[in-house]
């Protein structure tokens, strides 16, 4: 499934921590919001880690989406990648990435 983001904005309801709230518009014209754990990029490639739930459970689903965004694209583009090994690359950066911020808190 590809997704369009339409807008970002920041969620600033009680028990806000602090990611960013961005809603994804599906190929099927519905609006999907997910909270943005993390971002990189890697060899030119942007990828999100992001989960859709409020970050009131101390566990969550989280789901990587790649930018396949052209430049005639207006507004980024992105696709979720559900599996292989760019999946698991990606992953073990994200990883890393939040082993690195959760050892300076």
């Amino acid at each position: 499934m590809i997704f369009n983001i339409g807008r970002f904005f920041f969620n600033q309801s009680p028990g806000y921590d602090g990611r960013d709230k961005i809603t994804f518009t599906g190929d099927d014209g519905i609006d999907v919001d997910f909270y943005v754990l993390e971002q990189t990029r890697i060899n030119g490639t942007d990828y999100l880690l992001v989960t859709d739930e409020d970050g009131s459970e101390e566990d969550v689903t989280a789901f990587v989406f790649k930018d396949i965004s052209g430049p005639e694209d207006e507004e980024a583009v992105y696709e979720m990648l559900d599996e292989g090994e760019e999946l698991d690359a990606v992953t073990l950066v994200f990883k890393e990435l939040l082993e690195e911020e959760d050892e300076l808190v």
